[in-house]
């Protein structure tokens, strides 16, 4: 059991309520001992020191590299490898119809106030519009891409797309 044997300070104020540094202390139960190894039979961890009888994980020196079974073919070897990933994918910022109905009616929609009112995160990033949900108004939508049905449902409520690079 850990004990402070440090005394109050005697020149506190105990009207005050200002806390001293040396005042603080960890919450009971936080601090650990650590496991004392090799110290005698008595310590607990005496003689083999917590790692049992023999083998490679109880010599001195360099432990077997990560995901290394012991000479067996190791799972990640075992497993099929199948397909790649494209460098040359391109990446997009989603908003679907439903969210674009926050804004007021003949509003113009640009990426910045995406950003603005948080429904995309960066600028850098080129959005995708799609056409999930119902548009119930006239919008002006300024995007890099749109879904066909993002702009058949756009157009159907009156506004209008415009594509930007």
């Amino acid at each position: 059991m850990l004990k402070s044997w440090r005394r109050k300070n005697p020149r506190r104020d105990p009207l005050k309520n200002k806390m001293e540094l040396f005042e603080l202390k960890p919450k009971k139960g936080s601090r650990k001992r650590p496991k004392r190894r090799g110290c005698g039979i008595g310590s607990g961890h005496g003689k083999t020191s917590g790692r049992g009888h023999k083998g490679q994980k109880a010599r001195s020196g360099r432990k077997p590299r990560l995901g290394f079974e012991g000479g067996q073919m190791p799972l990640i070897r075992r497993i099929p490898k199948r397909g790649f990933t494209s460098k040359f994918k391109k990446v997009f910022q989603i908003v679907n119809l439903e969210t674009l109905n926050r804004f007021e009616n003949n509003s113009i929609i640009t990426p910045e106030i995406l950003k603005q009112r948080e429904i995309i995160k960066k600028l850098n990033i080129p959005v995708k519009i799609l056409g999930d949900g119902r548009i119930l108004k006239s919008l002006t939508i300024k995007a890099q891409r749109f879904s066909s049905s993002a702009i058949k449902k756009i157009r159907s409520a009156g506004g209008t797309v415009e594509v930007i690079s």
